[in-house]
């Protein structure tokens, strides 16, 4: 059973719906017990993160999450909130990746913010993208970003590079939307679904 974090993410919705046209009916639910139990876990994300962060601890979930030994995706903000700490409203997130902190696009650039559209990816390492070619197209919605490091999967370039997905032990996570992306989101996606234990990072 592959199982969504129901904490009033903006894009749950066509999370499950991406999932449905896999074949995947998952189970939306801030259920702590059904959490543990599911095969899969994924925690989306579209907003703040304060008040993401407000909504998790409010219910539990952010004390939870960090404990999950299954497979876990985040999505878009669910990527930065496994970081340290965000720098939208000063937050802190769920440290999961405790030397990384989201930091906001830099206004002085000459870039619009927020990141909105397609842009490509490179750099790609880990079973999350097995089966694609670097260059495949993503389609992103963001402020807000995980500077390249240690836990970096796959590059994206805006105003120069930016983590386009990170991973550590049983998680992994993702900047742009793959159940906004066509076949390629499409193909990350079923890869995930495929994660039985923790995949190999």
């Amino acid at each position: 059973m592959t199982a969504i974090i129901d904490y009033g993410a903006g894009n749950t919705e066509s999370v499950r719906l991406a999932l449905e046209r896999l074949g995947v009916a998952a189970t939306l639910t801030a259920d702590p017990s059904v959490l543990r139990a599911a095969e899969r876990v994924i925690l989306p994300g579209v907003g703040e993160a304060r008040a993401a962060m407000t909504r998790l601890r409010e219910t539990g979930l952010a004390d939870l999450i960090p404990t999950l030994t299954q497979p876990v995706l985040g999505v878009c903000l669910g990527q930065q909130l496994l970081t340290a700490h965000s720098a939208e409203r000063d937050t802190a997130c769920l440290n999961i990746l405790p030397d990384a902190r989201t930091e906001r696009f830099a206004s002085d650039l000459g870039l619009k913010v927020p990141h909105l559209g397609w842009n490509k990816i490179t750099d790609l390492r880990g079973p999350l993208f097995e089966g694609l070619a670097a260059g495949a197209w993503l389609y992103f919605v963001h402020s807000y970003f995980v500077p390249v490091g240690g836990y970096t999967k796959a590059v994206a370039e805006y105003g120069g590079p930016f983590s386009a997905a990170v991973a550590v032990r049983n998680f992994s996570a993702v900047q742009f939307h793959p159940e906004k992306s066509g076949a390629a989101g499409a193909r990350i996606l079923q890869n995930f679904l495929a994660f039985t234990t923790s995949p190999d990072q």
